[in-house]
């Protein structure tokens, strides 16, 4: 039996959310329909938009439906750099390619805000960056993670919003890896914009929303039939929706169960620091999510590491799985100030909520007994 640890790239899904989606992709009905089978669609993703916005303290109405995380993050970027009086964006140089990318086509400057040591944004850099903005430099956008996919260091993203918004900025919050892993308070943390996605907390893939604030801008890029209130037009995913809908409902139900995957993911590092004492963890004097184990390994390749523990039955990853599948040296090993041949190193294991001891007991033999064959070898090309 195969063993996976690759949730944040996508993880497996829930059992009720499978059950919901056969049984409405089993009935009709076009939610902007005003028939009774209509109706009964409509209602259906009512319910998932409230259900979104009691799980992350936010308003149902300010919740667009998305075609997943990359769409929701790429709608906040085009919207808040349309905005009056923007002239310059600043992202943080952990960002996902969706909120990079986004940010180059907009035609402003950027700027990269740093992080530390532990993979955490330099909040001193952007003090002293916001000290020095001038009129000149218009409203600042600022798009930061609320939680990194490679090695889960929590973003204070709080004290970021708050320098911005003195400047009378606007902050997109991308909190698909974050989103049913650990509490997020949209309303707390005072964001214009938050993207969230489906198939990280147990719903299908292709799936997300965004959540724009009630003064926020959106500038809508999906033109047709006005459907979330002219915001994004296309005929409403009534099965997509109401699965991510009851996903989120029923990760935020067990928050409190997905945070004791700590103890398992520490026991798997320390498992792994035994065979191999020169291993690091990236983000470890950080607070962390529970599931991610972000590490280097001096002298084995990270692609490397996954093909061998692929063929030992266990799936893991080298850095983040949002490149075409393509294994990567690790953006985070880069902006973490790694030497090329470390940074080069890095695999992410991440758990999730269907992960048993069974499969960490797996991992931790999988790991290492790959690392004592390739230990030899490393020792004989020295």
């Amino acid at each position: 039996m195969r063993v996976y640890l690759d949730h944040n790239a996508t993880t497996q899904v829930r059992p009720d959310v499978i059950e919901l989606m056969s049984e409405l992709m089993g009935s009709v009905g076009n939610a902007s329909a005003v028939h009774q089978h209509g109706q009964a669609a409509r209602r259906h993703v009512d319910k998932a938009r409230r259900q979104v916005g009691k799980a992350l303290c936010a308003r149902a109405e300010d919740v667009i439906f998305t075609g997943g995380g990359t769409e929701a993050l790429n709608l906040a970027m085009a919207s808040a750099t349309r905005a009056p009086g923007v002239k310059r964006v600043i992202i943080s140089d952990i960002e996902h390619p969706a909120i990079v990318e986004s940010a180059k086509v907009s035609g402003l400057p950027v700027d990269i805000l740093p992080v530390t040591a532990h993979g955490v944004i330099d909040l001193a850099w952007l003090e002293q960056r916001m000290a020095s903005w001038s009129e000149a430099d218009g409203r600042p956008v600022l798009s930061v993670m609320l939680a990194n996919n490679e090695i889960g260091t929590i973003q204070p993203v709080a004290e970021a919003i708050a320098l911005i918004k003195e400047k009378d900025g606007l902050v997109i919050v991308d909190a698909v890896q974050s989103t049913g892993k650990i509490p997020v308070d949209f309303a707390a943390l005072g964001a214009d914009y938050m993207a969230i996605a489906a198939h990280k907390f147990g719903g299908p893939q292709g799936v997300g929303a965004l959540i724009a604030s009630c003064d926020a801008p959106v500038t809508r890029h999906n033109h047709g039939g006005g459907q979330e209130q002219g915001r994004r037009s296309g005929t409403l995913n009534v099965a997509g929706n109401a699965a991510l809908g009851l996903a989120l409902e029923q990760a935020h139900a067990k928050l409190a169960e997905f945070a004791a995957l700590a103890g398992s993911r520490d026991r798997m590092i320390a498992a792994i620091r035994e065979a191999n004492p020169d291993v690091v963890v990236l983000g470890e004097g950080a607070d962390r999510l529970p599931n991610t184990i972000g590490l280097a390994v001096p002298g084995w390749r990270g692609e490397t590491q996954v093909m061998a523990m692929d063929l030992a039955g266990v799936s893991i990853s080298a850095g983040a799985a949002c490149s075409s599948g393509k294994a990567k040296a690790s953006k985070m090993g880069t902006a973490l100030g790694l030497d090329e041949a470390l940074s080069e190193g890095v695999i992410r294991i991440s758990l999730g909520w269907s992960t048993t001891e069974e499969d960490v007991d797996a991992a931790i033999k999988a790991w290492t007994e790959a690392w004592a064959r390739a230990s030899k070898q490393i020792k004989e090309t020295a």
